[in-house]
């Protein structure tokens, strides 16, 4: 193919993020191609190439307002300054006032003919009949099958040309060069979903890719193709309707104002803590707990917190292991790390040390149990028995489902009991990727992910029990399921990353080698232990069935804690006083249940500093928290790690909620009523479509028109020298980037000057926020308001 049409083809399917399966559903921004642009002229553009909502619909912005949650102040100073003179509600009303366009897709036909033929080709093993021809790759499947398509109405394979060249080759001549862009960003733009998840198998290159792959460039000439056999337009001139500039105007003014009403509120929030004397804590605490970054910790920590002498850091819920994982119960092996960083290990099981039997047992009963379900789906899906099948068990899914529906809360407990704990009789065991070695990895590797992890927390001082505590979620008949596990392990659970770093952390040279080469002394009565956080129950479960006997009354009286922690943090949570476990047992179980838990709703802060700096304070799970101890990282460089991966990835998630809130329809999952699975790797709206790529309204919503999420983009803010930010700035271009267009926004903390809070400006400036003692918002009042007017300007 002409490497320019290859490269202008590249170039237009970059406007698409990537759509991550729901096996291993990743928050990712789903404009990831634009953010080398400033925000606003982003998504303005977006919103024109995908014909999309780019901001917070009027309904949100009255919600806020009636909650207090959008500043008078300062709406009133960024309306004046644009020269809007009128009272704020006035404003208010008039985009109440706007009444939405209907929009009529002319592509409709060919939107749902290349939606079936995508389904049939990239399934992933739902359907029982594969789709022939799928080994020679999409094109070549398509043209062999097309013909035998009656809406498409080809006759023979003459009509159709042999490759996606020869189709370039017959539709551009009857273009201009210059052309080429936008055809292919509005053939590729119809349909984002599919369009996204091409993207992410190519990117990635899967199993199913290797054997049956597709390409952006294989889509593009069927769809082309089948366009041009329809007589359907294959460039529509999109007309820019010049009365909405101002429309815009006024919703980024707004969304600026509830942005920066939330800042001051975490500013205020930030600076009283700064403010309160702190004493050094010369005793150990009774145990000290690592929790991912994850918003959902928040509350977690402070109810942990509350019931012992303990300590709590916030740490990115891989545990710093870049590592695949080999489920025993499946023989699976899936990435268990941020899809940003490349998997350099694989983790699997194997029996503790006397508990060979145990392990066999498990085997053997694990292989009866997926011989059953195999048969049984084989019993409901073959048509000779199907229908004997279903009328002979009746009875049985019946009464399952009466159980299901009145008692869920009982039947989740029920199950729990009967599952085997595999951690009670396994330990992980780790080996290099394509390494031939079985016996684990060296010791200066296995040091290294001990060392990188401590040093990134600032750690000072090690309790007599220590626990890395990984999240997952239990939820019930939820396609979505995933989104509510760790995204730092490619959302999977985080409790074999925590158990493999406690492993290597209790490894007697890891230790040694950490005292002489680093000078990190680790007690000799120190234990480390992985354990998991169920987001949905609030339970953490240990993994402690290698504590020393020595250890096992403390472990003991931590358990019991944690019981209570449990219970206060789900009353916390859902809001009862009475019989608050009992009721998180009922979402997580119930079949019916469209809200089990809300993720990483309403995230809009990620704090990276000492825990003092938001100890005893309820942040409202709004806030991820990275532990980080300035004076301890003299080079910057543990900072820098975290600039470049939490802050980064915390963005993906951050604006992966905030486009699917603004328009659930283009960026988000639609309503779980109507979801139908396909391919096991994605949802449609009903029987087809285009593939869903973000979240359901189900997760973002408390009601239709409801929000629960509030759709603001992240604010940073970081306790280090403001220098030592700056010199981080200047080294790498791409956070620059996503400072300067404004994806993110950043603060600092300086504990050199006396806690003063500076927020960034563009190109390494800083602006001063906040001072000890003294007014800065008054004193900044014109500067800030030159500031923000600018960017709304731009």
């Amino acid at each position: 193919m002409n490497t320019s049409i290859q490269h202008t083809i590249d170039k237009a399917s970059k406007i698409i993020g990537d759509t991550w399966p729901l096996y291993t559903f990743v928050a990712s921004n789903p404009l990831s191609g634009y953010e080398n642009a400033p925000f606003k002229e982003a998504v303005l553009k977006a919103k024109e190439q995908l014909t999309a909502s780019v901001f917070p619909d009027a309904k949100l912005y009255r919600q806020a307002w009636n909650k207090g949650e959008i500043d008078k102040e300062i709406i009133s100073e960024l309306l004046k300054y644009e020269g809007f003179t009128d009272a704020p509600e006035m404003y208010l009303e008039h985009l109440e006032a706007q009444q939405p366009t209907a929009i009529v897709n002319e592509n409709n036909k060919l939107d749902r003919v290349m939606s079936k033929w995508l389904a049939a080709f990239m399934d992933e093993g739902l359907a029982e009949w594969s789709m022939p021809f799928k080994t020679e790759g999409f094109y070549n499947s398509w043209r062999h099958l097309v013909i035998y398509d009656d809406e498409c109405d080809f006759t023979s394979l003459k009509e159709i040309p042999k490759s996606p060249k020869d189709v370039f080759d017959n539709i551009l001549k009857d273009f201009k060069e210059e052309e080429y862009i936008a055809l292919f960003t509005y053939h590729l733009a119809a349909l984002p979903g599919w369009t996204g998840y091409i993207n992410h198998r190519q990117k990635t290159n899967s199993d199913w890719q290797q054997h049956y792959p597709i390409t952006i460039e294989e889509y593009l000439a069927a769809r082309l193709w089948t366009a041009k056999h329809l007589d359907i337009p294959l460039l529509k001139k999109v007309e820019q309707d010049t009365s909405q500039k101002e429309i815009a105007k006024l919703q980024y003014i707004w969304l600026k104002a509830w942005e920066a009403s939330w800042q001051k509120d975490l500013v205020h929030t930030v600076a009283k803590q700064t403010t309160k004397a702190t004493d050094e804590k010369s005793n150990k605490p009774d145990a000290q707990f690592v929790f991912c970054i994850d918003t959902r910790s928040e509350l977690i920590r402070r109810h942990v917190e509350s019931k012992g002498d303990y300590e709590t850091y916030g740490y990115a819920g891989f545990f710093g292991i870049t590592m695949d994982y080999e489920s025993l119960e499946d023989g699976i092996t899936r990435k268990a790390c941020p899809p940003i960083v490349a998997s350099g290990y694989t983790v699997s099981e194997k029996a503790q040390t006397g508990k060979d039997q145990s392990l066999a047992k498990y085997k053997s009963i694990n292989s009866i149990d997926k011989f059953k379900v195999y048969f049984l789906k084989r019993m409901k899906n073959m048509l000779p028995s199907a229908f004997g099948y279903v009328e002979g068990s009746g009875l049985y899914y019946g009464v399952s489902m009466i159980i299901r529906t009145l008692f869920p809360g009982k039947a989740y407990t029920l199950k729990s009991s009967k599952q085997i704990k595999t951690e009670s009789f396994c330990e992980p065991s780790i080996t290099k990727i394509d390494s031939q070695d079985t016996d684990g990895i060296p010791l200066a590797e296995r040091v290294g992910i001990v060392k990188s992890s401590f040093n990134l927390m600032g750690w000072k001082q090690f309790a007599k029990l220590v626990l890395f505590v990984g999240h997952g979620s239990h939820t019930a008949n939820n396609p979505f399921g995933s989104s509510l596990d760790c995204g730092a392990c490619a959302a999977t659970p985080g409790r074999n990353n925590a158990r493999m770093l406690a492993k290597l952390a209790n490894q007697p040279d890891v230790r040694e080698e950490l005292s002489s080469a680093y000078g990190i002394q680790i007690p000799e009565d120190t234990v480390f232990i992985g354990a998991e956080h169920n987001t949905t129950t609030d339970h953490i479960e240990l993994f402690d069935a290698e504590v020393p006997e020595s250890h096992l009354e403390a472990v003991a009286v931590v358990k019991r804690n944690l019981s209570l922690a449990q219970e206060t943090a789900t009353q916390d949570r859902l809001g009862n006083s009475q019989k608050s476990i009992a009721k998180a047992h009922q979402k997580a179980n119930n079949w019916a249940e469209t809200r089990p838990e809300w993720g990483l709703a309403k995230n809009a802060g990620f704090i990276v500093g000492q825990r003092d700096l938001t100890k005893n304070t309820n942040l409202g799970s709004r806030c991820f928290l990275h532990s980080y101890n300035w004076e301890l990282d003299k080079e910057g460089k543990a900072l820098e790690g975290i600039m470049q991966g939490p802050m980064v990835v915390t963005q993906w998630i951050n604006n992966h909620y905030y486009f699917s809130t603004v328009d659930n329809e283009t960026f988000g999952g639609g309503s779980k009523i109507t979801h139908n699975i396909t391919g096991k790797f994605g949802v449609v709206q009903g029987n087809g479509g285009d593939l869903k790529m973000g979240l359901p309204l189900q997760s973002l919503y408390d009601a239709d028109d409801l929000m629960y999420h509030q759709p603001l983009r992240l604010s940073v803010m970081i306790e280090a020298p403001v220098r030592r930010v700056s010199e981080i700035l200047t080294r790498n271009e791409n956070l620059r980037m996503l400072l300067d267009n404004e994806w993110i926004y950043l603060m600092v903390v300086d504990p050199t000057q006396q806690n003063v809070i500076l927020r960034y400006q563009k190109s390494i400036q800083w602006e001063t926020v906040w001072k000890k003692n003294k007014n800065v918002r008054k004193e900044n009042k014109t500067a800030g308001q030159q500031k923000l007017a600018e960017e709304i300007s731009m």
